[in-house]
């Protein structure tokens, strides 16, 4: 059973003591920080990309709606709100969250909120691992998401070959870049680099033109600017808030944005 990373915020010291107690009889809630205000509850959510967090509501300076609203779309656990006050319970859900619990917190209560909780997570897991089929199938066909369901519907899906060699124009002459050797590419305005180990060559184009010639298989997204060909990757080094850094058999040192973090996952 994979474990619910839980972050628990609360100003006081007492029912953050209760909670946790409540939640060791719940063997896959994994608590990894407690915090006892809401600046410290942002710096752990940035820190920990916890699954889950049980934030309290009413706490000086930050409260846990202003929590909330601080976190990066893209780093934004489950919330599950914790309040004296029923009042807030409409608030609470305005503001997406999975369940609240009232203070004092009944144990049928609590058990009731972390089931909701792990159905969200089953979802979420179906929802992304479809969306990571989708993406795959997108980049090898070129084609839109609408399209590939019509053509999944009739079974015509079809291979797609890939060129050996990228044309890069530049003054009046074209260089016939093989793709194996290319490194890297990011992007700068207009304008694509390709790094290869002895040249950087300055190609026109978008990137998503760019990713309709490269095999998937070899060439994956990294960055929303930036491109790496998986055969030239020497070390994984992980970083913070679940990003890395990718270092190349020719020494680059390439960041990997955390939502692109699965499209290379067999090799971390």
């Amino acid at each position: 059973m994979s474990t619910i990373r839980t972050l628990i915020v609360d100003d006081e010291s007492l029912a953050r003591r209760g909670l946790s107690l409540r939640l060791e009889k719940h063997i896959d809630i994994e608590i990894i920080a407690q915090c006892k205000n809401g600046r410290e509850a942002l710096a752990a959510i940035e820190q920990h990309s916890p699954d889950l967090v049980f934030l309290d509501i009413q706490m000086p300076g930050i409260d846990g709606f202003e929590v909330v609203r601080k976190v990066q779309a893209d780093n934004m656990p489950l919330i599950v709100f914790v309040t004296a006050f029923d009042q807030y319970a409409v608030d609470a859900f305005e503001v997406h969250a999975v369940d609240y619990v009232l203070k004092p917190i009944e144990d049928q209560r609590l058990t009731t909120a972390i089931e909701r909780v792990r159905h969200h997570l089953q979802q979420q897991g179906e929802n992304n691992q479809k969306k990571r089929l989708m993406d795959l199938i997108t980049n090898i066909t070129g084609e839109s998401v609408e399209k590939i369901d019509q053509m999944i519907a009739s079974g015509d899906i079809t291979n797609k070959s890939y060129p050996d060699k990228i044309a890069i124009k530049d003054r009046g002459e074209t260089t016939l870049v093989p793709t194996k050797d290319i490194a890297w590419v990011d992007a700068a305005g207009d304008y694509m680099c390709v790094h290869t180990d002895d040249a950087v060559h300055v190609l026109r184009s978008t990137m998503k033109n760019l990713e309709k010639n490269l095999d998937p298989n070899n060439f994956q997204r990294i960055h929303r600017s930036t491109i790496v060909n998986l055969e030239m990757i020497e070390k994984v080094c992980s970083h913070i808030n679940g990003e890395y850094y990718l270092v190349l058999s020719g020494g680059s040192r390439l960041k990997m944005s955390r939502g692109y973090r699965d499209k290379i996952r067999h090799i971390i």
